[in-house]
């Protein structure tokens, strides 16, 4: 990019800046910044919900991988890298089960709850590593687009893009990152068929769903990792978890499938462009296939993927953001049943600027963006268990499940990251990524043995002891019995009900 035309593009950088900022709510409640209401106090609309997931799903980083494995795998590699996408639903679905039947209102009170301060502060780290990989590997797409990785056009890109969306996230939260992913979707998925219009016609759809081989080799394997690894990975990324709780327990599932489902379907799509690269000999050592596609159709191609990009960027971190203020000015400090003196939403906004700038350091290092996912994905492979079998029939949630489950993938998964090759026996296959599937697969084998055992143990023990069972929650009597009367119940009543309980409950206190 020369001159005028690079001038074009930060013009670009700064609008996209302003117009976020208009679209931004300025004044919001705690429950607005911290939940996602709105002025009156209800909860989000679900297919807000279902708009924010679905983009704040389509990383810039996702979309990049995607073309990266079309560009190795052919459509193979597309297929792949949406399986991600599968873990949505899953999620709805384990979290639809815990709101009804155990009553969570969160993850974290849940965990502290169910498996004790331990447990929870474990689980809240590695959420604070997922959201730190969140930035970098956005932020590190964006730079791509204005320079090379390490110069100064590409770093000081990226650290504009971070202070712009840190900007707004300051004022609106959670519910005006709920409002500016409405926006950001839409552009996402307008742009993505002009790109796709530039690309099809040209190889033809035939020649791009026959591209790649079905083998382990040619891409199987990283498939059948993904989708062990699907799993567990949703329920590490507060992104999506926090969206779990804004809304009513059946809307809430009905979003994550929809929004899932598009996902996959998006990121498919989008991998034809990775696709388009391998077909016509496009690719260039050290150089993502969104941009290298993007260079080969001339300029208005390129402003259009890099448009895709901030766009999608933009959601990813904005909704990054809003939940690591939930998770230091609220969740963290709910574990040890401790409210801070400071206001919650400044300390939040403290935490924003502070991983705005901390969390931008691989990217100014030139960190890959795939280990960003697949890493993070091993280390809590054990996640799985917990949350898909809590209070399952004869499998009593136990810490010591959950400490074996949670360890054991962790572990794993580091150890992968440090010295891959003395996994070697593990591997599955030959492919790039036999190493990949072989950890995950008998790493997530251990994982949820590790947690059913004690589990089983434990119940039987209560058993034979003729203790009856009280950690299976709710029987579905009840659950129908507590649905019906918050139907039949009178919601201003309940409100009023609810305030004067407060007041009460706080003149005791006093």
């Amino acid at each position: 990019m020369e001159s005028t035309t690079g001038i074009f593009f930060w013009g670009f950088m700064i609008v996209y800046g302003i117009v976020m900022f208009i679209l931004s709510p300025k004044t919001v409640s705690a429950g607005g910044f911290f939940n996602g209401e709105d002025k009156q106090g209800r909860d989000a609309n679900p297919w807000m919900i279902t708009a924010s997931i679905f983009i704040a799903w389509i990383f810039a980083k996702s979309v990049t991988n995607a073309a990266n494995m079309g560009q190795s795998f052919g459509i193979v590699g597309g297929v792949g890298y949406a399986v991600y996408w599968l873990c949505i639903p899953l999620t709805g679905y384990a979290l639809y089960r815990l709101r009804k039947r155990f009553l969570a209102k969160s993850i974290i009170s849940f965990l502290t709850e169910h498996y004790g301060v331990a447990a929870a502060f474990c689980f809240s780290a590695a959420i604070l590593v997922r959201l730190f990989n969140e930035v970098w590997s956005n932020t590190s797409v964006i730079g791509a687009y204005y320079g090379q990785s390490g110069t100064a056009p590409f770093i000081i890109a990226a650290l504009l893009f971070t202070a712009i969306t840190v900007g707004y996230c300051c004022w609106g939260g959670m519910r005006g990152s709920l409002i500016t992913d409405i926006a950001q979707a839409a552009l996402f998925v307008v742009l993505l068929f002009v790109v796709l219009i530039f690309i099809v016609p040209q190889d033809g759809l035939g020649a791009i769903m026959g591209s790649g081989t079905w083998t382990l080799e040619g891409g199987v394997d990283f498939i059948i990792g993904a989708g062990l690894q699907c799993l567990s990975y949703g329920f590490h990324d507060a992104v999506l978890t926090d969206r779990g709780f804004l809304c009513e327990e059946k809307k809430m599932l009905k979003a994550f499938t929809i929004a899932g489902l598009l996902g996959f379907v998006a990121i498919v799509l989008f991998s034809f462009i990775g696709v388009h690269s391998m077909l016509n000999g496009l690719v260039t050592e050290g150089v993502d296939a969104p941009v290298v596609v993007a260079q080969s159709l001339g300029i208005v191609a390129f402003f259009f993927m890099a448009v895709i990009m901030i766009s999608t960027a933009g959601s990813t971190l904005d909704s990054t953001f809003s939940s690591l203020a939930k998770l230091t000015a609220r969740d963290l400090p709910g574990i040890l049943g401790k409210t801070p003196s400071t206001s919650p939403r400044i300390i939040g906004i403290i935490f924003m600027v502070i991983f705005g700038i901390v969390g931008n350091v691989p990217m100014i290092m030139g960190a890959s963006i795939i280990t960003a996912t697949t890493i993070s994905g091993t280390m809590i492979m054990g996640l799985g268990p917990i949350f898909l079998l809590h209070g399952r029939k004869g499998i009593k949630p136990t810490t010591v499940g959950f400490m074996l489950a949670f360890w054991i993938g962790m572990i794993l998964g580091i150890w992968d990251v440090v010295n891959a090759s003395s996994l070697s026996f593990m591997n599955i296959g030959t492919g790039k990524y036999a190493n990949f599937l072989g950890v995950n697969f008998w790493g997530a084998l251990l994982c949820w043995i590790a947690y059913i055992v004690p589990g089983v143990i434990a119940a039987r023990q209560e058993k034979a002891a003729g203790i009856e069972p009280t950690w299976m929650g709710l029987t579905d009597e009840q659950i129908a019995e507590r649905e019906r009367a918050l139907r039949e119940a009178d919601p201003e009543l309940l409100s009023v009900v609810a305030k004067i309980e407060a007041e009460r409950e706080e003149k005791v206190a006093v």
